[in-house]
């Protein structure tokens, strides 16, 4: 089977990798791809977003699977575009239709869907630059701390947490009427800050028939301690220690059951990855948000403890056949600690030399934000290289994790040197 896979970070990476390693696997092209895919299946200079020339790509490589990566071409409806060449009617799509994907690039329309539905959530309203009036008003009434969210596709990074109302009025503002994450923010949700620990649940769906995949914990922001700037990810691990068998039973009732009915009574055809953000609040399961994709750096923690073979579950979700598949997951952990180039998530530097990859023997190394120049690979994103490291124990993945970490050597590079150590501490 000829397979394509949209995208060129981490995630891509780490697909390639998985998907590598299946017998049903005839050619693998990757667009565009980056030096890491390269190894594993053909680079195409084709941009995410560049939906005729993913269709021309299709038909010139005789695909029979895409999957896609990002959200961006989801949003702009490439499963739509391809669906709509009769050429093309036979290709199998691991991705929703514009309107499925409207669950990640409107938060406002996940809102509404997660009310109507009955899907666990914060209270929330929304606000454009003709309400910023009701905005600050409703601000008045909310206790502290508040979350702002730009309602579109913000890269990662279009959440506030504000601590204070002065801070929290401000932010809006910025937002409505200073356009601080662009169209993005044309739309602002003003949402109930909830206290807990975040979990990420991963959902492969064929429209009728789902699998539940590895668990993880991601960690946002740039600095030690959960302190900074919100980034696209700086690490996760897998598994997660309060994700116990009955919590996951109630997030599956409470959550996942009630989200695809949802998908199917509004009558969106959905096949493909759902990303559920969660907050565990007092025991509860709270959706903080969707994404109609896998995650980024999660994937680099989830694929490692999947055992089965993965691109059979992917043809299954196009197939609609899932039913007749069954994952199975690794008890091993998995963690992943994201390099970043300096000055991330803000101007950051590029076309730095990156060395030390050959002295990483014992995790995996997927890149993200990398380039080839002169035989030399250079950073070329603010999230550099993301390496995992595996163990019977979290403290030995944490370890191989960390150790690769500090063997990559490029010009300012940055990372964390706390991942998965609050899920080492943790008590229950």
């Amino acid at each position: 089977m000829n397979v394509l896979i949209i995208g060129s970070g981490g995630r891509e990476h780490a697909f390639a990798w998985k998907i590598s390693q299946s017998p049903l696997l005839s050619s693998l092209f990757i667009a565009p791809g980056n030096p890491g895919t390269a190894s594993l299946g053909t680079n195409l200079a084709i941009g995410v977003a560049d939906l005729a020339g993913i269709a021309q790509a299709i038909r010139e490589h005789q695909i029979e699977l895409v999957i896609v990566g990002p959200e961006e071409p989801l949003v702009k409806g490439i499963r739509d575009y391809i669906e709509s060449q009769e050429d093309l009617k036979h290709v199998g799509i691991v991705g929703p239709g514009a309107e499925g994907a409207q669950l990640e690039g409107s938060k406002d329309f996940s809102k509404n869907f997660m009310h109507r539905h009955g899907v666990p959530t914060a209270a929330s309203q929304t606000f454009t630059k003709e309400s910023i009036d009701a905005g600050l008003a409703y601000l008045d009434t909310q206790s502290l701390p508040i979350v702002l969210k730009a309602d579109g596709l913000a890269a990662g990074k279009g959440v506030i947490i504000a601590l204070t109302l002065e801070e929290a009025k401000t932010a809006l503002r910025e937002m409505l009427l200073d356009s601080k994450f662009g169209a993005a923010s044309d739309k602002v949700v003003i949402e109930q800050f909830l206290r807990g620990i975040e979990l990420s649940v991963f959902v492969l769906t064929d429209g009728e028939n789902y699998v539940v995949l590895p668990e993880a914990k991601d960690y946002k922001r740039i600095g030690d301690n959960d302190e900074g700037l919100n980034t696209g990810g700086m690490g996760a691990v897998s598994p997660v220690p309060f994700a116990t068998t009955s919590f996951m039973e109630y997030v599956d009732n409470r959550v996942i059951k009630p989200t695809l009915a949802g998908l199917k009574a509004d009558g969106i055809k959905y096949q493909g990855f759902i990303f559920i953000g969660l907050m565990n609040h007092e025991g509860e399961p709270y959706v903080i948000e969707y994404n109609a994709r896998m995650g980024d750096p999660e994937t680099e923690v989830v694929l490692p403890r999947i055992e089965s073979d993965f691109l059979s579950l992917l043809l299954a979700a196009a197939k609609g056949t899932l039913n007749k598949e069954k994952i199975e997951i690794s008890e091993q952990y998995a963690v992943t600690t994201m390099v970043v180039a300096g000055g991330y998530p803000e101007d950051y530097r590029k076309g730095d030399v990156i060395t030390g990859l050959d002295q990483v023997t014992e995790a995996h190394i997927f890149q993200a934000g990398t380039r080839e120049e002169g035989g030399q690979l250079l950073t070329s994103g603010g999230r550099v290289i993301a390496l995992t490291g595996t163990s019977n124990t979290l403290e030995k993945a944490i370890q191989k994790s960390q150790k690769a970490a500090l063997a990559i050597q490029f010009e300012g590079k940055n990372f964390r040197r706390d991942i998965g150590l609050d899920v080492l501490r943790y008590k229950g």
